[in-house]
């Protein structure tokens, strides 16, 4: 059975490698993030601070693909 991913938002705090980031959830959990290859174009304007959204699996809540920017509020 297929399970759907978790969607949340978080902010990036830094980036140890190209297309690996370590991101800050709301609730203060830090985990790490990748650019899935179709959304490399997105890559120049990931830096630190930058809120985007992410996909996690109901599995692991470690790491998460980072599906794009969030919307400003």
């Amino acid at each position: 059975m297929f399970d759907p991913p978790v969607t949340t938002t978080g902010t990036i705090i830094r980036s140890p490698k190209p297309n690996i980031y370590f991101v800050s959830l709301p609730n203060g959990k830090e985990i790490i993030g990748h650019i899935p290859k179709a959304l490399q174009h997105l890559h120049a304007d990931l830096e630190a601070g930058v809120k985007v959204t992410l996909e996690l699996t109901p599995f692991d809540f470690e790491k998460g693909r980072i599906s794009g920017l969030a919307e400003a509020e």
